[in-house]
């Protein structure tokens, strides 16, 4: 086979990057800005222009700002909407109690409305930075329901879920016109509550995606890099999820799939379900902070291209970076990029 641009694997990232110790502590899953209001947004902008900087520097043929400017991937969009309290959380269980007995969740006490661009400007602010193809990422519809208290009743969990997917479908509209790449959703809990995804998961999906004509990607993972999600996957002898979940969104409009294969048991023979799609490989362990060699990921990409096509393939990681040092997200985004020129050199 001839290499050419059309047939190359190429390589991006799911989304989030460690933030710098400006802006928080390490690790925060829910980030306590350490600068004050009047300073934080220059913080933040410096943070995304580091990583926009490093993602350059190492490669990738598509970049995304770190989500820098997120307290949380999905508060992040939460704070954009009314009716949503993130000042005053509550606890409840999530994704199946599967992690964590209960954790902080922002609680509906109104109508979820959408007051407008969320990300918009700094989208626009990252462009600034880069002529590369960005990737905005956004909370999917089920992740959004089974992350909040809802306070108000009198919708389902499948009624709530499209509501938000409405919300979250003029949010996508607002980024496409900004001048996104990717649209991605993230929605780990496709790999939690398979009979829902099959009941409404998917058409929810569907409609926050709905008129958006830039690329559209949907993040699947077993979780972050975290302590209790690392001890779960140890003890975890079920991976069978991807196996109900890829084929349904086989057929559906989304363009890319993002898959976990680096730090669960997952066989990556499932992804021959997405022939018709870009898939977003997980070759890197995001939680862990060894750096991969060039070879270890050449050697994933290379099994999974015996069930997808080089020009679907885009190595990528398991999950975001987000709670790894920087040195070894560093690293990771150097390992990804060598890696796929090994497979290029060789396809």
């Amino acid at each position: 086979m001839t290499n050419t641009p059309g047939n190359q694997v190429r390589a991006t990232i799911v989304g989030s990057l460690p933030k710098p110790s400006w802006l928080c502590g390490p690790g925060e899953m829910f980030a306590n800005w350490r600068l004050p209001a009047e300073t934080l947004g220059e913080g933040q902008d410096d943070a995304v222009r580091i990583w926009i900087a490093e993602q350059e520097k190492s490669g990738l043929d598509v970049v995304t700002d770190g989500e820098q400017r997120r307290r949380h991937y999905i508060w992040g969009f939460y704070d954009g909407l009314d009716g949503i309290d993130t000042i005053n959380p509550g606890k409840r269980t999530q994704r199946g109690g599967r992690y964590h007995k209960e954790i902080s969740a922002a609680r509906m006490i109104g109508e979820p409305e959408w007051r407008g661009p969320i990300f918009a400007a700094a989208l626009r602010a990252t462009r600034a930075m880069t002529d590369k193809p960005i990737k905005v990422t956004l909370p999917g519809p089920m992740t959004i329901v089974d992350s909040l208290i809802d306070t108000v009743g009198g919708r389902s969990e499948e009624q709530l879920a499209f509501r938000f997917a409405e919300l979250l479908n003029q949010e996508a509209l607002a980024l496409q016109e900004a001048g996104a790449a990717v649209i991605q959703f993230d929605e780990p809990c496709f790999n939690v509550y398979i009979d829902k995804v099959k009941d409404w998961g998917v058409a929810a999906l569907e409609r926050a995606a709905r008129g958006v004509t830039v690329t559209k990607a949907v993040h699947i993972c077993y979780g972050y890099g975290t302590a209790d999600v690392k001890r779960w996957k140890t003890a975890n002898t079920d991976w069978s999820h991807y196996e109900v979940t890829l084929p349904l969104l086989a057929s559906s409009t989304i363009d890319q799939v993002s898959v976990e294969t680096a730090a669960s048991g997952v066989d990556v023979s499932v992804i021959s379900a997405l022939r018709s799609k870009d898939v977003l490989l997980g070759v890197v362990d995001v939680g862990s902070e060894t750096v991969e060699s060039a070879e270890t990921v050449a050697d994933r990409l290379r099994a999974a291209l015996k069930h997808a096509d080089p020009g679907h393939l885009f190595a990528c990681t398991d999950c975001g970076m987000m709670p790894l040092s920087r040195r070894a997200a560093e690293g990771k985004l150097r390992a990804l990029v060598a890696g796929t020129a090994l497979i290029n050199a060789t396809t």
